[in-house]
C-alpha cells in the first residue's frame, strides 16, 4: 500500500535530511585520521622492547643499550635523529637517602597528602627481584662520566622557526624493567614520532621527540639541553638556508607514568587489583612557576582535545607539576606534564605500589593499564597536531 505523506511533512524531512548530507560532505579531520593511527598492540609492543633492558638505570651499559635501541626505532619511523652529550658527575651518595625523589616534591609543588598513605621510597635491594635473569641485568651498578639522550624531529612546512617539544624520560632504577616509570611515557613519545613522521602527514610548525636520560637523579639531561641549546633558538644555521637547527620553544609537554590508576591504597594499605572507573589522564601545570598562566592555558588545550579525541578515558586539570623533565622548563616557556596521578598528592602517597620497586615489570599491567597509557597518547597527538596544523597530503 502506497502511504502518501502531507507536503509539509516532506518538506520537515529533507530539512532534516540536510545537514546530516552536509555533515557527510565534509572533509574528514585530519587531527582525528591521525589518533585513529594508534593502536593498542604496537603501544604495548614499544613498551615491551623497552624492558628487554631491564630498569635502564643511567650510567650503565644497559641504559646505553637502550638509548641505541631507541635512536634505531625512531629512525626506523623515517624520523631524524640527534643527541644531547653531556656529563653527570653525581656528589656521593647521602646515606641517610633512600625514599623516591618523588617525595622531596610534596613541599616543592605536588600538593598536601590527603587520604590513606602508604610507604613509598626508591627499592636498592637486589634480592627483592624474584626474577633472577632480570636481578643478573640490573646487576651491573652505575659509574660517573659521559650521557647520552636521543631526540628525532618533525620539521614544520611553513613556520619551520617554532617547536613543541614533546617528550619522556627514558632512564629508571629499582630492580624491575621500569615498565610504567617511564617505559609507559617513553613509548607514547615514540609511538607519536611513528605517526607524525608518516609519508602523508605534514606539520606547519616543527615537532620534536625527546626520550631524556638521568630524570631519576635530577633531570640532568633536560638542564643540559637548556644549557646548550636555549642560546640557539629561532636562529638560521647557513644564515638564509630557512633550516633552524633549534626552533623557538613554543611549549613542553613531559609523559611521566602512563598506566596506573587503580586509586587510593585501601583502609590495611592493599591497593585495588583492576584500574578504577574513573581514571583519568592528569594534565599538570606548576602554580606558582613563571609561566603559570600560559602553562594552564596550554593545560586546557589538552583538556580540550582528550574530550574530542580520547576513546575512554577523561583527563583532568591540576595545578601541581613536579619533579620530572618539565620542572626545568616551567620558569621558561609553557610546561605541563601528563601521568596516572597527581604527582605529589597520589603517586607522593603510595597510590601506585610499582614506584621505583622490583614489580614494576610489562607483566603487572593489563589491557585496562596499557589502555589508560594510550588514552594519553590520543590526547597529546590531538593536542599536538591541533597545534602544529598538522594536516594529510593526498
Amino acid at each position: 500500500m502506497r502511504i502518501i505523506l502531507p507536503a509539509i511533512i516532506c518538506s520537515a524531512l529533507v530539512a532534516a535530511a540536510t545537514p546530516a548530507r552536509a555533515q557527510s560532505d565534509a572533509p574528514p579531520d585530519p587531527v582525528k585520521s591521525l589518533v585513529e593511527r594508534l593502536e593498542l598492540d604496537k603501544y604495548k609492543a614499544t613498551v615491551k622492547g623497552l624492558t628487554q633492558f631491564g630498569d635502564r638505570r643511567q650510567g650503565t651499559d644497559r641504559n646505553r643499550a637502550a638509548v641505541d635501541w631507541i635512536e634505531a626505532q625512531l629512525k626506523s619511523y623515517g624520523c631524524p635523529t640527534d643527541r644531547i652529550k653531556y656529563a653527570y658527575d653525581p656528589p656521593p651518595p647521602n646515606q641517610n637517602a633512600g625514599r623516591g625523589r618523588g617525595n622531596t616534591g610534596l613541599a616543592v609543588g605536588g600538593g598536601r597528602p590527603r587520604g590513606v598513605r602508604t610507604p613509598t621510597g626508591v627499592n636498592t635491594d637486589p634480592l627483592k627481584q624474584p626474577d633472577e635473569k632480570l636481578r643478573a641485568l640490573n646487576m651491573q651498578p652505575t659509574t660517573p662520566g659521559p650521557r647520552e639522550a636521543v631526540y628525532c624531529t618533525k620539521v614544520g612546512t611553513t613556520h619551520p622557526e617554532e617547536m613543541y617539544i614533546v617528550s619522556g624520560h627514558m632512564d629508571g632504577h629499582g630492580w624491575g624493567e621500569a615498565a610504567n616509570d617511564d617505559g609507559s611515557g617513553t613509548a607514547l613519545v615514540m609511538e607519536l614520532a611513528r605517526v607524525f613522521s608518516g609519508a602523508d602527514v605534514q606539520t606547519e610548525r616543527t615537532i620534536r621527540f625527546i626520550l631524556w636520560n638521568n630524570e631519576e637523579t635530577g633531570s640532568q639531561a633536560a638542564r643540559a639541553y637548556i644549557a646548550q641549546r636555549q642560546p640557539l633558538q629561532g636562529k638560521e644555521d647557513p644564515p638564509g638556508s630557512k633550516k633552524y637547527p633549534e626552533p623557538k620553544w613554543l611549549g613542553m609537554i613531559q609523559h611521566d607514568m602512563m598506566m596506573f590508576d587503580h586509586g587510593m591504597p585501601n583502609p590495611d594499605g592493599t591497593i585495588p587489583k583492576e584500574q578504577r572507573p574513573e581514571a583519568d589522564v592528569n594534565i599538570e601545570f606548576q602554580s606558582n612557576s613563571k609561566m603559570a598562566a600560559e602553562s594552564q592555558k596550554l593545560a586546557w588545550i589538552f583538556h580540550a582535545a582528550n574530550e574530542k579525541y580520547a576513546t575512554d578515558y577523561p583527563a583532568q586539570v591540576g595545578p601541581h607539576m613536579t619533579n620530572t623533565d618539565s620542572g626545568p622548563f616551567q620558569d621558561l616557556i609553557p610546561a605541563i606534564s601528563l601521568r596516572e596521578n597527581e604527582r605529589g598528592i597520589q603517586i607522593g602517597s603510595g597510590w601506585d605500589p610499582q614506584w621505583h620497586q622490583p614489580t614494576d615489570v610489562y607483566t603487572t599491567y593489563s589491557d585496562k593499564d596499557f589502555r589508560l597509557g594510550l588514552n594519553a597518547a590520543q590526547t597529546t597527538l590531538g593536542a599536538v597536531a591541533s597545534l602544529t596544523g598538522a594536516s594529510l597530503r593526498k
